[in-house]
């Protein structure tokens, strides 16, 4: 292949994922707050970084809570993690459901509905030794709850792993 074809061929690669990274939502803003009608969730806060943290220290957890800020009842439809490494248990109405994981890997249907003015909280547990040693490094995870609001709710969790 001549130097130009290359040279093409990388530009563009380096082109698509400039587009890519700019176009990557920030700072939370991959929790779309549901909204359909009278139905509004609204997050206290939407990503959390649990900074480094080490294996050998064991699981770390992190509470999220959304209120339903609308004037209608919000069904709560499913819940679920993006992966087996992370789990999630909800609050509704004082009753706690979970824990919840991976889509697939147990129970990841909510059969619960939240009123006007009350909240739910998340708690998010990560064990930083479930991938084994080869689970060192910047890692993200996301939660979903699904509702009948328009949109999901989907929390996201960052660290770096070290040994």
């Amino acid at each position: 292949m001549s130097k130009f074809t290359i040279g093409t061929v990388v530009a563009s690669v380096l082109i698509l994922g400039g587009i890519v990274w700019i176009s990557y939502p920030k700072d939370g803003a991959r929790v779309k707050p549901a909204s359909g009608g009278g139905i509004v969730l609204a997050a206290d806060h939407n990503s959390f970084d649990f900074g480094s943290i080490s294996m050998a220290k064991g699981k770390v957890n992190h509470v999220f809570t959304f209120k339903n800020s609308g004037s209608e009842p919000v069904k709560l439809t499913k819940f679920y993690t993006s992966c087996m490494c992370t789990a999630a248990n909800i609050e509704v109405n004082g009753k706690t459901y979970g824990p919840y994981g991976m889509v697939g890997m147990g129970i990841d249907t909510l059969n619960e509905t939240i009123q006007p003015g009350s909240e739910a909280k998340v708690t998010v547990i990560f064990d930083p030794a479930a991938h084994g040693p080869a689970g060192v490094g910047s890692i993200i995870r996301d939660i979903t709850v699904e509702n009948n609001g328009g949109g999901p709710f989907v929390y996201e969790i960052s660290a770096n792993v070290t040994p």
